[in-house]
């Protein structure tokens, strides 16, 4: 009888050991993993920071990030607007593929299935800790949302463990911050109110009441009015849980450092999507006329301070030699967005499409080639790439670094791209803008014909009005003034037919060219 006991207590001990070196296997093999964190900005350009040839502009801290690590020359957001962008970026999608990635207003539902495969669930099944903290633009909720309440689904529902938040942009309506489904600092008996159709009773606007305004209002945002600022859609009620647009870099800076600073023991994946330079530009008294180039030279220089004193946190806190740090834009720049703030007087000799063509809204290179640099101190070695690469190739590339195969989405793995380890890229890009599509392969960029017309007067920008095939020989010809759609027929045919066999269209009988409505 002692001997059967004496056995079953060793077979006991033995088998709490083995549990014991497994538990301490995974726990190494999280501990192993690094941290992730995505710094994504909002309509910055090509050519907004000085690593990617700005002069009037002087970004050091974010040049820190290009100068030791991999400055991508090629990268692409998938879209020209932010919505779509966000989307492939958290899903390795095309946004083309879902008909309802547009340009949200705040009361839209959300647009990512919460069954989707995401980039925060992937790192959250590997034991990571996910976090949002800034610009959402993604949608909340069923279509149907009560401020008042817990708002849900939203980023938690989708992958993140927490979320700190604006539901939309800083130019829409509700002007509020949420914190995982809630609004922060809402008051029960002042609630919140939200119509992007209808104003409410008594509320003033930007028509109604423009001695109110602290800021002008050009095109589109004359709507509520929050801080004597225009902007789109009605709202009512919340007043003290409104933000104060001035603070906001500092405010979502802060939310960012904490988290790393609570979050530090355990690998995790971090999201740190900042507003700036979208509409309003409202920099911090600090930077007001640094720039010399009105508000958005500012918030510009105000964003690359706030990456800075990021930094530091990283280093204080002693993490960031085990962090991969990836930083882009959702799309190309633009001037005029709504507000008369001096962005197109002041700009002087600065090009914030960096000698590309177009711009935010557009199918022309300047709408989706956005700076784009991978960072991890001690294993990237700095360089310069010319890989095309897109921020949608994250996910399947992520899962790579996590040894996982991923091969269900648009998304491609190139690790060893983001990495430096390798100068492949991919083959070929599908870019879309305000609906339209086109095909960027190799050195070459083909853009369908459409029939109507896209012409933005409003922002000033060659957005596209297009009833004739484009063809681009980009390493040529980055700023696109030659058209060879005429003068290379061989070229054209090859491309459209690649971009006609990607997208699954067909050839329109008796059309000489393919018209895309």
């Amino acid at each position: 009888m002692k001997k059967h006991i004496l056995t079953l207590s060793l077979l006991s001990i033995f088998a709490c050991n083995i549990a014991q070196k497994k538990d301490h296997k995974i726990n190494k093999m999280i501990s192993d993993k690094p941290n992730v964190i995505v710094i994504y900005l909002d309509d910055l350009g090509y050519g907004d920071i000085s690593s990617y040839g700005a002069t009037a502009l002087q970004t050091p801290n974010i040049d820190a990030l290009a100068s030791g690590g991999i400055k991508f020359t090629n990268g692409y957001a998938s879209s020209a607007t932010c919505t779509p962008s966000r989307y492939a970026l958290l899903t390795g999608m095309y946004p083309w593929r879902n008909k309802n990635a547009k340009i949200l207003p705040g009361t839209a539902p959300l647009l990512i299935s919460t069954e989707q495969k995401t980039l925060p669930k992937l790192f959250k099944n590997q034991g990571y800790q996910t976090a949002i903290v800034g610009k959402w633009h993604l949608g909340l909720g069923t279509g149907i949302v009560n401020w008042n309440e817990k708002v849900t689904p939203g980023p938690n529902e989708v992958g993140f463990d927490e979320s700190y938040i604006m539901a939309a942009t800083q130019d829409r309506v509700p002007t509020v911050y949420i914190k995982d489904g809630h609004v922060v600092g809402l008051d029960k008996n002042d609630p919140i109110l939200v119509d992007y159709k209808n104003n409410f009773e008594g509320e003033p606007t930007a028509i109604s009441n423009p001695e109110l305004l602290t800021m002008k209002w050009h095109h589109g945002h004359n709507s509520s009015i929050v801080n004597g600022i225009p902007r789109i859609g009605y709202m009512k009620g919340g007043d003290a849980a409104k933000w104060t647009d001035t603070d906001m870099a500092d405010h979502f800076l802060e939310k960012a450092q904490n988290y790393v600073k609570t979050h530090k023991e355990k690998p995790f994946f971090l999201y740190y999507a900042m507003q700036q330079p979208h509409v309003p530009r409202t920099p911090h008294p600090r930077f007001i006329g640094k720039s010399g180039m009105g508000p958005r030279g500012d918030v510009i220089l105000e964003a690359d301070w706030a990456i800075g004193e990021f930094m530091k946190t990283l280093k204080e806190e002693g993490v960031l030699e085990n962090t991969l740090i990836v930083f882009s834009s959702d799309n190309g720049p633009v001037l005029n967005d709504g507000y008369y703030d001096d962005a197109v007087e002041k700009v002087g000799t600065h090009d914030p499409k960096g000698g590309l063509r177009g711009g935010k809204y557009s199918i022309y290179e300047a709408g989706t080639r956005v700076p784009f640099i991978t960072y991890w101190k001690g294993k990237i070695k700095p360089q310069v790439s010319d890989a095309l690469v897109c921020q949608m190739d994250l996910l399947a590339s992520i899962a790579s670094l996590l040894n996982i195969e991923e091969k269900s989405t648009d998304s491609q793995n190139l690790l060893n791209t983001f990495l430096g380890k390798s100068e492949k890229g991919r083959e070929y890009l599908i870019l879309e803008a305000t609906g339209k599509t086109a095909l960027r392969n190799g050195d070459w960029l083909y853009i369908p014909a459409y029939e109507g017309t896209n012409y933005r007067k409003a922002v000033g920008i060659e957005v596209g009005n297009f009833p004739f095939e484009q063809l681009y020989n980009l390493k040529e010809d980055k700023a696109q003034q030659n058209n060879l759609a005429e003068t290379n027929a061989q070229k054209l045919a090859e491309m459209k037919q690649t971009f006609i066999n990607l997208r699954g269209l067909e050839y329109q009988k008796g059309v000489k060219e393919v018209v895309f409505k």
